[in-house]
């Protein structure tokens, strides 16, 4: 009778056992539910524009315009707006329009600041540079274009880490990060004789 006894006790403490580990699973299960629906309870802080356009003027006259397919305004940073299939073009008093074309953009619409990504195409006039990032400042008056650069023109193209063209005087300087790696540059006019 004892052993039936601590037998059917055992049972008893094994089942116990067994309620409290499902009921710890349970809660925590639950607990999961419950994280997961808040996450998705979040809203989203932003809101998408379609076919986005801005223009603006410096004091001498310039015009900078960028258009793009799409803009998200984050509605934390009201001054940034991201845009996706970006067109720019800096139209400068004294000289040709320059135009920038890229997959991505971060447009800020206090100071005209603009960063083009991905596929960043740059023409201006018989120059194109192609690169993978293009830093636009209108307050600097520069554009710094860098991460894969290439330069070309109607003699040449380069190759190199940065370009940096002051916007004023149109003066570019080209040139890699590290100083013992050079700049690439192939002459289209190379005939094999000099």
């Amino acid at each position: 009778m004892k052993k039936i006894i601590l037998k059917i006790i055992l049972i008893l403490f094994l089942i116990f056992i067994i309620y409290l580990i499902y009921e710890k699973f349970k809660k925590r299960n639950t607990a999961k539910m419950n994280i997961i629906q808040q996450n998705e309870d979040i809203i989203y802080n932003s809101n998408i524009i379609k076919d986005v356009s801005y223009i603006s003027k410096d004091s001498e006259g310039n015009e900078y315009i960028i258009e793009a397919k799409e803009g998200e305004i984050d509605l934390n940073k009201t001054n940034v707006i991201f845009l996706k299939d970006v067109e720019g073009v800096i139209k400068l008093t004294n000289s040709n329009n320059i135009y920038i074309t890229s997959d991505f953009g971060k447009y800020n619409i206090e100071n005209y600041d603009t960063i083009f990504s991905q596929n960043v195409v740059v023409t201006y006039l018989e120059n194109k540079i192609t690169s993978e990032y293009v830093d636009f400042s209108i307050t600097r008056n520069s554009m710094i274009i860098s991460k894969n650069v290439v330069y070309t023109n109607i003699e040449n193209i380069i190759k190199a880490d940065v370009a940096e063209v002051n916007l004023k005087t149109k003066d570019t300087k080209i040139y890699m990060y590290e100083n013992n790696k050079m700049v690439n540059i192939k002459s289209k006019n190379y005939n094999g004789n000099n």
